[in-house]
């Protein structure tokens, strides 16, 4: 292979020769001054290990002992390689996805000895010389999408003081790196196409590089790439879209710089792209929506033009949803007759009216009968998320088309129609809302808020195009319905894209798996059908080869097989299941499919979101630092009625205005004014208080109240008037109101400013606030705050002052604070209204007076960190999700003990876009907060997990979060945020939303697990002894040990009675202090199975001991055959029955379980024991039975028992240790690979483990 073009005169590439099959492969690297090769020898190496003798640089390379040394030495050069196929494409990618999974884990590369500069000269290199010139114009689409990312993870970010931030090195690098690859490969430019302006806005930071300090090459490559945005992408025509509101004249006067660039396509570079462009579907909530018209094609007064409509519908495809798949009702109640266990239970039913047993064979169709209801209706309430999706289409819609109002069907809908909405109407796509008339829309099918939303057609400015769909106020979707008003909108997204669509199709596509005891059990009950008819088989031909009467041997052999398979099994999982259910509803978490309930006790991981979960869900001031260094705590309610607010020394501040802290006081003003929230009584809860508005600005005003100096205060008694606010946008990150002092006779005053004040009240973020400001409030000593605030003049704000603003900022963000900066300016009462004329914010967000930084915390729920506790004992790990801060996230996490040494790793949301699901996987420790997530994240989370055999459970309460509520294992509603769909789509709905219920439902999973596994292990120990003792009789060839009456005997006295009774045995006391079961183990593993054989040797061997020792006359009056088989029946049924008291734990020693913790296994006891003794003593039913007494007998079952309680005691000891290095290998191997360990009980074999 030949160098690339312009290569061969680059003393930077190296030419290797491959020894194995002389073919030329290029090897790129870039050589430093020094002559030691940069880092892209390292990161961009495609070789093998071993160098070639014959390696030269540039076109020299290939020529036989010619040698090239730069500067330094080829000795110099040390190669760390990866063997990879370097040829043209496929080598370029794999580069850059090196690069691209450094990006993500820089700690991991910086272990590694790359810098984050390292890494983007690495990509610069391969742009340079591998990309640049059309050398490669198309690359995979996957991963520009995750470069893109990568590199708008790094753009916006700065340095310096607050007051003086910029961009650094490396973004400046990732900024001109995102410019070229913009340029040069088309799947990078559809990535992009993908982003809002929103988006770019805000990553691109153009702004800051349009400055007049910054650099000549940093204004190059911004209107390098805002001339490549404006003329190449439809969406982003308007500059201004794409830059800061207040930074406007600055790039303004950059693009009168580079003129020519901006003049028409003079200055693109851009190869042209070959297809029409259409916007790509989005909400657009931050474009105006005439110039979301004309983007379009469209027009807000007479809307789209009839012949733009097929080309339009060719592109966008028709506005239908997704026809999610409806089973029919014969087909479900086909799949459960037809389910294996169902069928098992079908032919021991049939066994049993062949021999003349129709009272076992109708309770055995009883059963089956309950266990196909039961099955038919849970498949059915699992298919109602499904069929509620049917309901959900709106089959027509009133559009303005050509300027005529017209109705057509909804499904003809394509982005750029108008759409007319009226009082009642369902709305048929997702809108653009451009004129609103009282407009009220009903979103419950989204937000499970069954109040209507008041619309505007207002922009949002926010920094991402993810908004909470309930702040979406200028926004209509798909399917919510018109409760008042009327309005029109521009469509935005139709079909699969709108919101509802992609909930539609997510949860369609997800498959409804079955749970892991469903598998274990249809698992279990195949491997017992194929044992029991192999045992048939072989006692029946054993039998017959020993001369016995065939027809003697089949009924015996029949009946050894049917007494092997665990009849009672579906009914003893299907009741121990529902008595948990019942449990859990009394401890707030209802259960909608049975099946949950175990695997919910086999969970590994638990996602839970943070807010309402984890924590309260309603946020509060937490400290407050102000501008003459005091630092303040709040200890409150919500409703700040009892709170109050504490010095650093511990004392109370006052909350009379005279004797308060001055700087108290004008952080309560700028608290309670500076925000649209709004506290008051509830009427329909005496004695409490509710909130309305924006949950941060609820915490403020709850901080002014709890200083005593409420919004009431200061309009009622200062009576301060609003003149006019400016109000919250993501670019400029403050708000601002403007107050000034009345002119009425009432505030005249001492509590009251002077006549003619006027303040500009400004909250935000400290980088916001900060660099707004020209002064800081300085220490006030007067008693008189009204006078201080009106007079005092303010200090200079000073680069050192603005440092130590900013370490406190990030001291406070630290501890998990949100952290709000406050600012004031006093101004007249004329230069109030001027102020607000202007409507311009930076007329009023100007020389302000810095007043403190506020700290608001949503604090954790009491008794979560408790239950996080339980979660570890029990080997749990939790998992935090939040659309919050990464910061604030840790700090929580922190706080409740998800974070602690081992399991430290936290991720962004933006990161989490950038890796696969399998390099997420893999990734150790596996992160346990992950911040700024989206619905899709969860999904990801999800399948990640599953992926390593993980057990999962996820919680959730929007529409969104139902498909990834569907694909865990577990998927857990709250029931009191959740919307209905949500609800649907779970496993398990929280009726309290508190995760503290979740661990008790795990609790119950594990007993629900216990009990079907000490049922199994009961019921095998038992039959499994039967079939023993009989084939060591037909072995032998003695007389069988029982007739055929006596084995349904034993079997109907011996089995149902106590088997049952550990269906619903309590739970054990260390359940909630051992690990999980290994993911994947199945009821009966290695050790499990072992004990099974260890007990049914035992009681088998010892009757059959018993049995030989009777025949040969060592016990006496056992002479005759009937003496000696009901000696080995009444010995083998005894055992069975103590057995029932040693298999209360299949660990714990008997003498820890006791024998009266379970009321019903004694009630159990007695009755098999009664109906034993009068089978052997009462007459009639022992001639029926052929029982007689034994007499000196019972000396021998009382040995037998004995000797069967210590030897069972000593497995035990055994069983202990096993299980306890199986959990060490599974936890050991988590951390060391990634992936479960098959531990002891996987070495032994597979066949256990699919049982």
């Amino acid at each position: 292979m030949t160098a690339p073009p312009d290569s061969a005169d680059d003393p930077d590439f190296l030419t290797a020769t491959s020894p194995e099959n002389g073919s030329s492969t290029v090897h790129i690297v870039s050589i430093a001054d020094d002559g030691v090769p940069k880092v892209e020898r390292d990161r961009i190496v495609g070789f093998a290990d071993n160098i070639p003798a014959s390696v030269g640089f540039g076109a020299s390379a290939s020529k036989p002992g010619h040698s090239h040394q730069p500067s330094g030495t080829v000795d110099q050069f040390e190669m760390r390689s990866v063997s990879v196929k370097l040829d043209g494409q496929a080598s370029i990618e794999h580069q850059i996805d090196i690069h691209v999974v450094d990006l993500v884990d820089l700690t991991a590369a910086a272990e590694a000895g790359f810098s984050l500069r390292d890494i983007l000269e690495g990509l610069k290199y391969v742009m340079d010389y591998r990309i640049r010139g059309g050398k490669m114009k198309h690359l995979n689409g996957e991963l520009m999408q995750r470069l893109m990312e990568a590199l708008l993870q790094i753009t916006p970010q700065e340095a310096g003081s607050l007051m003086k931030k910029r961009p650094t090195a490396e973004a400046d690098l990732a900024f001109t790196l995102f410019g070229e690859f913009l340029e040069e490969v088309d799947e990078f430019r559809r990535a992009v196409d993908t982003k809002s302006a929103t988006d770019l806005r805000q990553a691109l930071n153009i702004h800051s590089r349009c400055q007049p300090h910054s650099s000549p090459e940093e204004r190059e490559d911004a209107a390098g790439i805002l001339n490549l945005l404006t003329t190449r992408f439809v969406q982003f025509r308007d500059w201004r879209d794409l830059v800061k509101r207040d930074e406007h004249d600055d790039a303004d006067a950059l693009i009168k710089e580079f003129a020519p660039r901006f003049s028409g396509n003079a200055g693109a570079v851009m190869p042209p792209v070959e297809e029409e462009l259409f916007p790509p579907p989005a909400l657009y909530f931050d474009k105006n929506s005439e110039k979301l018209a004309q983007m379009f094609g469209s027009n807000t007064k007479s809307g789209l033009s009839t012949d733009k409509i097929a080309r339009l519908q060719t592109h966008y495809g028709p506005n239908t949803l997704p026809s999610p798949p409806k089973p029919s009702v014969f087909k479900m109640l086909w799949t459960q007759i037809t389910d294996f266990m169902v069928l098992i239970l079908l032919a021991a039913a049939i066994a049993e009216f062949a021999m003349g047993d129709p009272d076992s064979a109708a309770v055995l169709l009883v059963v089956v009968v309950l266990n196909v209801i039961i099955g038919f209706s849970q498949e059915f309430r699992a298919n109602r998320a499904l069929e509620a999706l049917l309901t959900l289409s709106v089959p027509k819609a009133t559009v303005i088309r050509d300027g005529k109002q017209q109705t057509i069907d909804s499904k003809e809908l394509v982005p750029g129609d108008l759409v007319v909405l009226e009082e009642g109407d369902a709305v048929p796509a997702d809108l653009r809302l451009c004129e609103v008339s009282q407009l009220d829309i009903v979103e419950a099918i989204l937000t499970g808020e069954s109040v209507g939303t008041e619309k505007s057609i207002r922009t949002i400015r926010k920094r991402t195009r993810k908004l909470p769909l309930s702040d979406c106020k200028g926004s209509a979707f798909m399917t919510t319905v018109v409760s008042r008003g009327r309005g029109k909108g521009i469509v935005v997204r139709t079909g699969e894209s709108t919101e509802i669509g992609r909930i539609s199709k997510a949860i369609t596509s997800t498959k409804t798996e079955e749970t892991a005891i469903q598998k274990k059990l249809h698992s279990l009950g195949k491997w017992l059908v194929i044992l029991s008819v192999f045992l048939c088989v072989l006692v029946i031909v054993i039998g017959v080869a020993y001369h016995h009467p065939a027809l003697d041997m089949v009924k015996v052999g029949v009946s050894l097989a049917v007494s092997v398979i665990p009849e009672g099994l579906v009914a003893v999982v299907t009741v121990t299941m529902a008595l948990a259910v019942g449990r859990m509803a009394k401890r707030n978490a209802i259960v909608r499919k049975l099946p949950s309930v175990e695997t919910l006790g086999s969970v590994t991981h638990i996602c839970s979101d943070k807010t309402g979960t984890l924590t309260e869900g309603k946020m509060g001031a937490s400290n407050l630092w102000t501008s003459d260094g005091t630092e303040f705590t709040f200890s409150h309610g919500h409703d700040g009625k009892d709170g109050q607010v504490l010095k650093s020394d511990g004392e109370a501040c006052s909350k009379a205005v005279k004797s308060a802290p001055a700087h108290l006081v004008a952080a309560s003003m700028v608290c309670a004014l500076c925000s649209n929230a709004t506290i008051e009584p509830d009427p329909e809860r005496p004695g409490t208080y509710k909130s309305t508005g924006d949950p941060t600005e609820v915490a403020l005003v709850v901080a002014s109240r709890v200083a005593g100096f409420s919004k009431t205060f200061f309009e009622d008694i200062v009576s301060l008037e609003k003149v006019g606010e400016y109000a919250f946008d993501s670019d400029r990150k403050i708000m601002s109101v403007v107050y000034k002092q009345s002119d009425s006779e009432s505030a005249s005053g001492k509590e009251s400013f002077a006549p003619g004040s006027a303040f500009v009240l400004v909250k935000g973020a400290p980088e916001g606030v900060v660099r707004r400001c020209k002064s800081y409030l300085p220490p006030l000593q007067s008693v008189n705050v009204f006078e201080d605030l009106s007079s005092a003049a303010g200090l200079e704000m000073t680069d050192d002052f603005a440092q130590a603003i900013s370490d406190q900022s990030e001291l406070m963000a630290r501890k998990g604070l949100r952290v709000l900066a406050l600012a004031l300016r006093r101004v007249s009462a004329d230069e109030s209204l001027r102020i607000v004329q202007a409507k311009k914010a930076a007329e009023a967000e100007k020389d302000l007076s810095f007043v403190g930084l506020i700290g608001l915390i949503d604090p954790p729920k009491a008794g979560v960190k408790e239950a996080v506790a339980k979660c570890k004992r029990a080997g749990i790990k939790v998992i935090m999700i939040t659309g919050d801060h990464v910061t604030t996230a840790t700090a929580i996490a922190e706080q409740l003990g998800i974070v602690d040494a081992q399991n430290n790793r936290c991720m962004k949301g933006g990161e989490l876009d950038l890796i696969s699901e399998d390099a997420l996987a893999d990734m150790r420790p596996f992160p346990v907060v992950f911040a700024r997530v989206s619905p899709d994240n969860k999904l990801k989370i999800v399948r990640a997990l599953q992926s390593k055999q993980y057990s999962v459970a996820m919680t959730g309460d929007g529409v969104n979060d139902a498909p990834a509520i569907k694909k865990a294992d577990v998927g857990i509603a709250m029931g009191i945020g959740g919307t209905e769909i949500t609800k649907q789509a779970a496993d398990i709905v929280l009726a309290d939303d508190d995760f503290s219920t979740i661990i008790d439902a795990v609790a119950e999973g594990r007993q629900v697990f216990d009990n079907i596994k000490k049922f199994i292990v009961y019921l095998l120990s038992c039959n499994f002894a039967e079939i023993i003792l009989f084939l060591l009789s037909a072995i032998v060839n003695i007389d069988l040990p029982f007739t055929t009456m006596q084995i349904l005997w034993a079997n109907i006295i011996a089995d149902i009675p106590p088997a049952m009774s550990l269906g619903v045995e309590p739970a054990e006391k260390n359940i909630l202090d051992r690990p999980p079961r290994i993911p994947g183990q199945g009821v009966l593993n290695f050790t499990t199975t072992a004990v099974i054989v260890f007990q049914a040797l035992i009681q088998s061997l010892s009757t059959f001991t018993i049995y030989i020792l009777a025949q040969h006359g060592v016990i006496p009056d056992a002479e005759a055959l009937d003496r000696q088989q009901t000696l080995a029946f009444v010995t083998l049924t005894t055992m069975q029955l103590v057995q029932a008291f040693l298999s209360r734990s299949v660990e714990l020693s008997v003498f820890v379980t006791g024998v009266t913790g379970n009321v019903w296994m004694i009630v159990a006891f007695g009755i098999s024991a009664l109906f034993m003794v009068m089978g052997v003593y009462v007459p009639g039913l022992s001639g029926w039975l052929d029982l007689v007494s034994i007499g000196y007998g019972w000396v021998a079952v009382v040995v037998a028992v004995v000797l069967q309680i210590i030897l069972v005691e000593v497995m035990k000891i055994v069983v202990r240790e096993v299980s306890k290095k199986e959990a060490e290998q599974f936890h050991g191997g988590e951390r060391r690979q990634g992936s479960p360990s098959r531990g002891i009980a996987g070495t032994v074999g597979q066949y256990f483990r699919r049982a």
